[in-house]
């Protein structure tokens, strides 16, 4: 599936200098469950942490992504946790569900402009993810540690990745699984591009799947939607 939605404004894909890549559920597809694992052990960290049984972990951890959109935010405000103790922690996991994927690689490499990931994750488990998926040629990861341990889709990490990486967000594409964390990006100026086939709460506010704005192009076959752009580049 792909679509493409008129928007005022939007970059044709030929003239794209800046590709803005996030990583889990994005670069590798959703059905391989590997965010599932992250989950599980952030359930198991708040049990620790605080004492809790994981009947009682388990709410609180959805509770406190409900309330700040990033699960380590509310601990952090609400509970002191340390944030490096807990990102070590979740992303203590099994990647071999990742798989690799020559066509993405091949669709990357052929693709014009830079690419640069923006994650709500660590450089760390970007780098695993990206070993496990056989990718390189990216110029830069810009992860929760750099953003101040402040998540997407506050605006305020979207602005410091665009003055840290010195990109025209005019001259720029970002593609996400979550559909929110395309709203700020479209509101700099981003062309936006959606994977689809995420669990339902990435696909707040999408509607019908083109619903909003803020997404421009919509695909749940991110290599073979990667290599029909190249060709208009």
């Amino acid at each position: 599936m792909s679509a493409d939605r008129p928007s005022p404004g939007r970059l044709p894909l030929g003239q794209v200098e800046h590709w803005v890549f996030d990583l889990d559920n994005t670069l590798y597809p959703a059905s391989c469950d590997l965010f599932s694992q992250i989950d599980w052990r952030m359930t198991a960290f708040i049990g620790e942490v605080l004492g809790l049984p994981p009947e009682e972990a388990r709410p609180l951890q959805k509770a406190l992504f409900r309330k700040y959109g990033y699960t380590l935010r509310g601990l952090m405000l609400e509970h002191g946790v340390p944030p490096t103790e807990f990102l070590e922690y979740v992303h203590d996991i099994d990647y071999a569900p990742v798989p690799a994927s020559a066509q993405l690689a091949r669709a990357l490499k052929a693709l014009p402009g830079e690419k640069l990931i923006f994650t709500n994750g660590t450089v760390r488990h970007a780098e695993k993810v990206l070993e496990r998926l056989g990718l390189d040629g990216f110029r830069g990861i810009f992860d929760i540690v750099a953003a101040g341990y402040t998540p997407k889709p506050d605006p305020v990490p979207y602005d410091l990745f665009v003055k840290r990486h010195g990109i025209d967000p005019r001259r720029s594409a970002m593609v996400e699984d979550i559909a929110r964390n395309l709203v700020p990006a479209a509101a700099l100026g981003m062309t936006t591009v959606w994977v689809a086939g995420s669990p339902d709460w990435a696909k707040a506010g999408v509607g019908d799947g083109v619903a909003g704005d803020h997404i421009h192009h919509v695909t749940d076959d991110l290599p073979g939607w990667l290599e029909a752009a190249a060709l208009q580049g």
